[in-house]
């Protein structure tokens, strides 16, 4: 039986490029925020690219404890391999489990936003950087696009929702569970008018359950095209075909929002940037294949991009 591939059912809980033309520095930015920065030995003041982890416990490598596939880590390093200082970072979460404090009910999306921001902030003035782009997947281009705007020079969009979240889920339950459809609706339209969700079926239980209603709530308020038309910067939207998590049709939407946008649709790329020539079985193993590189055309999409603006 196939496991669902929801966006949000994570929340809480390689091949290496041949050269390295980049230093190493690990950073502290807030007592929650900790990270990697790679600095390019080729250029004295180059551009910056942040980069903000999609949905779980995800850490600066892309990684969850029993899904190693390095995809950020190795999306960084090409990017800086390409004169691109970049920044990646543990999601709070992580830290907070390392530190054995994590209260579902107290973390908050805004949580995600504010240390989004501290990052930026963190870098804005620093006299070692040109401009300074935000690069957010899946969870994190929503949290990418809040706290880029009046702060960065450029946002990408990689395998980002384009509808609020309980739209998303719903669609994704509707091609992969539909006889949950009826019931997360349901459930979703509680949630967001009383601030509670209490009739849902048990096998919603994952993503509805009671402690992580309050997260899900402060999600929901958040429209990822109306944020994204906030934005007065360049814009990049890319998304895979072989993504099992985000359709096509959800970076259309995005697209609409910012109709002078540029966007991609990278053939054969999925939800964790592997390229995938096979079918559900080869794309689902790769969120834990560590060993494969990440899609050299997204390498030379988001350079481009940045190089040009």
């Amino acid at each position: 039986m196939k496991k669902l591939f929801i966006i949000f059912v994570l929340c809480f809980f390689g091949t290496a490029y041949p050269q390295e033309n980049f230093t190493s520095e690990a950073l502290k930015i807030t007592p929650l925020v900790e990270g990697t920065l790679l600095l390019p030995e080729t250029s004295a003041k180059p551009p910056l690219a942040i980069l903000i982890a999609g949905s779980g416990p995800t850490d600066r490598n892309g990684n969850q404890s029993m899904l190693k596939n390095n995809s950020l880590k190795y999306l960084a390093e090409a990017l800086t391999n390409n004169g691109i200082a970049t920044f990646r970072y543990d999601k709070r979460i992580v830290k907070l489990i390392k530190m054995n404090k994590v209260d579902e009910e107290s973390v908050t999306f805004d949580d995600f936003i504010t240390d989004a921001v501290a990052g930026i902030e963190y870098f804005k003035n620093n006299a070692r950087f040109g401009k300074i782009y935000v690069i957010g997947h899946s969870q994190g281009s929503l949290v990418g696009m809040i706290a880029a705007q009046n702060r960065a020079d450029g946002f990408i969009s990689i395998a980002g929702a384009g509808q609020e979240i309980d739209d998303v889920i719903v669609d994704q339950l509707a091609k992969q569970a539909p006889k949950l459809v009826d019931n997360a609706r349901k459930s979703f339209d509680d949630l967001r008018v009383n601030g509670v969700a209490q009739n849902y079926s048990p096998g919603l239980a994952s993503i509805l359950r009671p402690a992580i209603q309050p997260f899900l709530y402060n999600w929901m308020q958040y429209n990822p095209q109306e944020e994204l038309a906030k934005l007065n910067v360049p814009v990049l939207i890319v998304n895979g075909d072989k993504d099992l998590q985000v359709q096509i049709s959800e970076a259309e939407a995005l697209q609409k929002a910012k109709p002078n946008a540029t966007y991609k649709v990278i053939p054969k790329m999925n939800h964790v940037l592997k390229e995938i020539d096979g079918g559900y079985v080869e794309n689902s193993q790769s969120y834990s294949q560590a060993e494969l590189p990440v899609s050299e055309e997204l390498i030379a999409v988001i350079t481009k991009f940045i190089e040009a603006n």
